[in-house]
Parts: C-alpha cells; structure tokens; sequence
C-alpha cells in the first residue's frame, strides 16, 4: 500500500478540513493559548495563583492547561493575558488565497 504524502499548509485546521475563517480563528486561539500556557510556566504559577493573576477561576484554567480550544473566545484569552500585564500585538497579512 502506498502511501499519500501532502505538504502542510501554514494552518494545521484547514488541513483537518475546516474552512478557511473558521481555521484562522482557531489558529488565533491555539496561539494565544499557547502564550497563556507558557506564562504560567514561565512564572512557575500554581493553577490557582494563574487563576488569581488571569483574573479567571482555577477549573477555567484547567480547561486552558488541557487544551479545551472550544471553551475559550479570542477576547476571553486576550483578556487573561491583559491582566497578567501582557500586550498583544495584532499584525494582519495578505493570504495566500485571494477572495475575488
């Protein structure tokens, strides 16, 4: 049996089939989980000592550890970092994909 190989695109869910706004949202949210998750490593924080610099309740910050994207907004994760006094920086850029 022979064996399909694709190249990635730059977002992993349009690979998984989700449309193209839906996957940048997504994409948005995985990074800006990321950047939280790191934070709380970084500050070597308890779940509940982020909760209490995040401003959110300690289970919420169960959900973040263990990835549950669904649960979490753009403003919601924006939000977290704001009150642990981070900036974020938005820099949108042309696609590749051009709408007609």
């Amino acid at each position: 049996m022979k064996r399909v190989v694709r190249r990635a695109r730059s977002n992993v869910f349009q690979d998984l089939g989700f449309s193209t706004p839906v996957a940048e949202n997504l994409r948005v949210r995985a990074e800006l989980m990321t950047r939280v998750r790191e934070l709380i490593a970084h500050r070597e924080l308890t779940q509940t000592e982020a909760a209490g610099v995040l401003g959110v309740s300690q289970p919420r910050v169960s959900d973040l550890v263990r990835g549950r994207i669904e649960l979490f907004s753009i403003d919601s994760l924006v939000n977290m970092l704001a009150a642990a006094g981070c900036t974020i920086d938005v820099v949108p850029r042309p696609g590749k994909h051009r709408v007609a």
